[in-house]
């Protein structure tokens, strides 16, 4: 009777555990992961690798000054130079690590290139470019919590200087001389940041939600005497899984940017529009949709592409900047 007794008490906590375990969150489904275009957005089991490529397309074009259209001659008004459009293009290499069921960590590389169409008083026109390696970013994600189908983990992590804050190129006024380019023409931040967020998801049998808060942080400030702004943001979607393998994805983004304290002593802020840090800084919002294939069987099992394009809803400026305009993203992801 109690060898009886105790085979039944063994098998109830045995259906009680794999109960536990079958309404963990999972990643082994196709909204299993973020929108492509989300950082940090999942964890992995003990001893499971991730390795990523994302490429990030993202065009401004055209002025604002608060949230209002502002044409160039408003611009030139003040200025000798605006900017006018500004396409950039972002490869970034990734991976990830699990040590522990608790804790994953991350470490994410980039290469950016980007060029700059700018006007003149004089109704010219001339480009300026500049391409580089950026800032390495290294994180460590802590899972508080995974049941009931939904998890809760946050993000403690650091960016280090590693991209160029002297970048030049050759410009009218210069020539043949290269000169030191404004800020948004750097690649990297030239400070050590800190990175902190907390992302909370939740699963359904046909529909997924994630939710992350983000902050970057920044400290003294940089050999050019200057530091970018603090970012804060709010990332908030859905997915909806077609199948085992494809999803559909909708997102909203809220996000802050502070403006630049200080600035380069080698940039007259008269001349340019991008020289003058009071034109630094915004609040904005932006809508995305995606897609993201998963290979769940086969020779290609974990491996999956995510697609998405957004379009800004919302641009507040401090001063006048470009408008962002759209921004795509897509890439690869493989587990195992």
């Amino acid at each position: 009777m109690k060898k009886y007794i105790a085979t039944m008490l063994f098998m109830a906590i045995s259906i009680v555990q794999a109960q536990e375990e079958a309404t963990k969150w999972t990643s082994g489904r196709p909204d299993g992961h973020a929108p492509i275009s989300v950082m940090g957005d999942h964890t992995h089991s003990k001893g499971e690798w991730m390795f990523s490529y994302r490429y990030m397309y993202m065009n401004m074009e055209d002025l604002n000054r608060g949230s209002s259209d502002a044409p160039y001659s408003d611009a030139l008004s003040q200025y000798m130079i605006t900017p006018k459009s500004m396409p950039m293009n972002m490869h970034m290499l990734g991976t990830m690590y699990a040590p522990s069921n608790k804790i994953t960590l991350m470490a994410m590389a980039n290469y950016t290139a980007q060029e700059m169409t700018l006007g003149n008083i004089m109704g010219g026109e001339f480009n300026t470019e500049s391409s580089g390696f950026g800032d390495l970013k290294l994180a460590a994600l802590y899972t508080f919590f995974n049941k009931n189908s939904q998890q809760l983990h946050a993000q403690v992590g650091v960016s280090l200087p590693t991209g160029s804050i002297d970048k030049k190129d050759i410009t009218p006024m210069s020539a043949p001389n290269e000169t030191i380019l404004p800020y948004p023409m750097q690649i990297g931040s030239g400070t050590f940041d800190t990175n902190l967020g907390l992302t909370y998801l939740k699963q359904w049998e046909r529909l997924s939600f994630g939710s992350q808060v983000k902050g970057v942080f920044r400290f003294g400030e940089n050999d050019n005497e200057y530091r970018l702004g603090n970012e804060y943001s709010i990332n908030n979607w859905v997915a909806m899984p077609v199948n085992q393998w494809f999803s559909f994805s909708g997102r909203i983004k809220w996000a802050s940017l502070g403006k630049i304290e200080g600035e380069n002593p080698d940039l007259n802020p008269m001349m340019v529009v991008t020289a003058d840090t009071a034109n630094s800084g915004k609040t904005y919002a932006e809508a995305g949709i995606g897609f993201n294939l998963y290979a769940f069987k086969g020779s290609l099992k974990n491996l999956r592409f995510g697609f998405e394009a957004a379009l800004p809803i919302y641009q507040n400026m401090n001063g006048i900047q470009l408008k962002n305009q759209e921004t795509l993203t897509f890439g690869l992801q493989y587990s195992l």
